[in-house]
């Protein structure tokens, strides 16, 4: 590691709120990675007949069981249960025996089910649905379908930017026309008309979010690109025969990727919230999805039930809020301002007094 790059970590640990934002961040989003070992509605490993079964990797019929019917074993019915446990068998489960999609059927009350009812911890949707199930579901959905997006949108706006900073003239001017064209048009409009036009998919809807999102990044990389290039390391380096875009790639692109750094993690939230948006409305992912959004369309359609609205909002509020801590961290520890003070303690600590 660098010794800038030592000192831009040593600054990022130094903002308390923004390294411990991280810790909690990274446990909450690994423990969503292993979500189908935490919430499921099928056994993590069982053992029939002397042999393993992973249902959480592949999928088992009820005959391979010993059952009669071809299709796919409910795990939580009796009957199957009984399967398993004939001839000695057994099966570890994951803490909570309900998937995003599963409905409980056997819930003693009218749905929405309170929390703490029919081991339901956070309780029940309108449709009976496990409510930590589907929140712990829809927060790695949203989580990674914006870092998906942000890299989609890093790619665009950094090669632009780059491009019209670098080359200025005529390719900034027409850079500078389309993206005031293009930041000028009813984003949400389209967004509506073109997820109203394809099927609904994760996929789909990051291709149709990407052709916007990457907006804002172009500034901050062509004003990075635009004062670097007249610097001397530049011009020597195209005065020793350099190609430009090796000049771009290797000089110039480090440079620009500091004030890029410091403003995707503000994409990440922007991204996360415009996908709850459009879940919320409709036009996001397919109906069975698990979408922060969709549940607040449930919290809508229940107000009965506050037990939904309140932990989709608690939920949303603090990935946010650890996202934005993150950023700020983020920013302070890529700040010039605070690399070099950092810089000239170092060396003051390292240089002997002078004498008197």
């Amino acid at each position: 590691m660098t010794p800038i790059n030592r000192r831009r970590l040593d600054n990022f640990r130094r903002n308390r709120r923004g390294y411990y934002s991280l810790c909690i961040f990274a446990v909450v989003f690994v423990i969503g990675l292993c979500a189908e070992f935490v919430a499921n509605d099928s056994p993590i490993v069982f053992a029939k007949g002397g042999e393993l079964y992973f249902p959480v990797w592949f999928t088992y019929s009820e005959q391979e069981l010993g059952g009669e019917l071809p299709t796919e074993a409910d795990y939580r019915d009796p009957y199957v249960a009984s399967l398993i446990e004939a001839d000695g068998g057994w099966a570890l489960w994951p803490p909570v025996r309900f998937s995003y999609n599963t409905i409980d059927w056997n819930v003693s009350s009218p749905t929405p089910v309170p929390p703490g009812q029919d081991g339901h911890m956070f309780g029940t949707d309108g449709l009976g649905r496990d409510l930590f199930a589907m929140l712990l579901y829809g927060f790695r959905l949203s989580v990674l379908f914006g870092l998906g997006l942000t890299l989609v949108s890093a790619t665009i706006g950094v090669t632009l930017g780059a491009m019209q900073g670098f080359f200025g003239g005529k390719v900034d001017l027409v850079g500078q026309r389309i993206l005031e064209v293009w930041s000028g048009l009813p984003v949400l409009f389209l967004l509506i008309i073109l997820t109203s036009i394809v099927e609904a998919n994760v996929f789909w809807l990051l291709l149709i979010l990407g052709l916007f999102s990457w907006m804002p990044l172009v500034g901050v990389v062509r004003a990075e690109f635009l004062r670097a290039r007249n610097f001397d390391f530049v011009r020597a380096a195209r005065s020793l025969g350099v190609g430009d875009f090796t000049i771009m790639r290797r000089h110039v692109l480090p440079n620009a990727m500091v004030a890029a750094m410091t403003y995707m993690p503000f994409v990440l939230t922007g991204a996360i919230t415009a996908l709850t948006a459009l879940d919320f409305l409709g036009f996001g992912l397919p109906i069975d999805a698990p979408s922060m959004g969709r549940l607040l369309s449930q919290a809508k359609s229940n107000v009965e039930a506050p037990w939904i609205g309140i932990s989709v909002f608690v939920t949303l509020a603090v990935m946010l809020t650890l996202l934005i801590f993150i950023g700020e961290a983020v920013r302070d520890a890529f700040d010039p301002r605070r690399t070099l003070t950092g810089a000239d303690e170092e060396q003051a600590a390292v240089e002997p007094l002078p004498r008197v």
